[in-house]
């Protein structure tokens, strides 16, 4: 069996989608054992991790809403401080890209083809996400 570091040995810059961020965050049961591997490869400087701020947004939907204060800097500060983690804005280049996406891919939601847009911006050659789709 393939573990994951060898599936990323081949990769330099990993984006993450919003899910795996709060299964690392948030300590998931099921898929924070994966998560170390990868968080460990870049604090190891091996890969780069990358993700954009619409991730920044939805990350901090539910702990606002619930009031969890610390969860919410939990998140801040590691989209924002983290070594070898670049936490990459939406700008109008994001944009186009993105409606171009949504435009040839029809099952793309726009939060997907931001995120896409964003990897593919930003030369990710994997993209780290839980979404069926």
């Amino acid at each position: 069996m393939t573990n994951f570091q060898d599936l990323l040995s081949t990769v330099s810059r990993l984006f993450f989608d919003t899910s795996p961020i709060i299964y690392f965050v948030e300590a998931h049961p099921t898929y924070d054992a994966l998560l170390i591997e990868a968080f460990q490869l870049i604090s190891q400087d091996r890969i780069v991790g990358v993700t954009s701020t619409l991730t920044l947004t939805e990350v901090l939907i539910h702990p606002l809403r619930v009031r969890a204060t610390e969860l919410s800097q939990q998140y801040r500060d590691f989209l924002t401080n983290s070594t070898n983690f670049e936490l990459r804005i939406i700008d109008s280049s994001v944009a186009e890209r993105a409606a171009e996406l949504r435009a040839r891919y029809r099952f793309l939601r726009t939060p997907d083809a931001l995120q896409l847009s964003v990897a593919l911006n930003t030369q990710c050659e994997a993209f780290l996400t839980n979404d069926k789709a």
